[in-house]
């Protein structure tokens, strides 16, 4: 990956609210200096970019480029690339090209492993992870980590482990994921949560409630499942909820002034943080490419 075609700047065509968008691979130590440089400048995690306003911001994002670009070191690559030669890598994830590319099983591991890798990105079109070499080092350092996620989430590892559960005998976490197939909640009577936006719980995250039950809880073994019903379920009725879409995450504002810890443990709910929406947009985003790499293995498989 050329270092100059990683920052790509683009004017805003919004009339209303006048700026300049910014995209560069992550770098912990770059978009340290980016934030410093423009403490305006805000992430839209739905188009993947940065927002930097005013009407001198492309200008501005220009200026800024130039200088970083001038401070990068120019031979980095080429010097990752020696190391590789002197000290290569060999493993059926890593393929060698104008950069090294891997490409494993899904893993959350992997992901993590691979975004704390300065200059690493993910190739949407070709399914793959690219590192470039002047990153090699990094790399190398996390492989260890990265090739045992990629080994345990092979589909025959994965076959084995389901096995080896099912002769250990039940599961004590069996009744949780049973109450969580069943996309319910319990809310108390007298303060249930509004429908259809994302609310943080206790059990499950973000979720968003869809409908509320009349008649109280008289299951008293829900009581060993939600903690917060303190042992007494019938103060309390189902709620039904479903999994947020990434676009009602984005447009949710976050909670400004939290509410006590006792009031949120009683209740069960609460309007949710930035760091709860960010996390649970990290994940969904997680769940969307999971699914896209199985379906373009599938398809692969198909057409071999």
């Amino acid at each position: 990956m050329e270092i100059a075609s990683a920052f790509q700047i683009l004017p805003s065509d919004d009339e209303e609210r006048p700026g300049a968008y910014a995209r560069f691979p992550y770098d912990r130590d770059l978009v340290r200096r980016f934030r410093e440089h423009f403490p305006r400048a805000r992430w839209r995690a739905g188009e993947e970019h940065w927002f930097v306003p005013g009407t001198t911001a492309a200008k501005r994002l220009t200026t800024w480029t130039a200088q970083e670009l001038e401070t990068l070191d120019r031979h980095a690559d080429a010097k990752g690339r020696d190391a590789f030669v002197f000290e290569p890598l060999e493993s059926p994830y890593l393929t060698v090209a104008d950069d090294l590319m891997v490409r494993t099983p899904y893993s959350r591991t992997i992901v993590e492993a691979l975004r704390s890798i300065p200059w690493a990105h993910w190739d949407s079109e070709d399914r793959v992870w690219r590192v470039p070499f002047r990153s090699y080092e990094d790399l190398k350092l996390r492989w260890p980590e990265i090739e045992e996620a990629a080994r345990r989430n092979e589909p025959e590892a994965r076959r084995r482990r389901r096995e080896e559960k099912r002769r250990e005998g039940p599961d004590e976490a069996a009744p949780l994921q049973a109450e969580r197939r069943r996309r319910r909640y319990p809310v108390p009577v007298d303060d249930p949560p509004p429908l259809g936006f994302p609310l943080s719980t206790i059990s499950w995250g973000v979720v968003v409630f869809e409908a509320i039950d009349v008649d109280p809880i008289d299951d008293p073994a829900a009581a060993r499942l939600y903690a917060h019903l303190q042992g007494d379920p019938s103060h309390y009725i189902w709620g039904h909820w479903r999994m947020p879409t990434l676009q009602e995450i984005y447009r949710t504002r976050p909670v400004q002034a939290e509410e006590a810890s006792e009031i949120r443990s009683a209740r069960g709910w609460w309007w949710s943080s930035r760091d709860e929406l960010q996390e649970r947009a990290r994940r969904l985003r997680e769940v969307e490419r999971a699914q896209r790499s199985r379906h373009q293995t599938r398809k692969t498989s198909i057409d071999a």
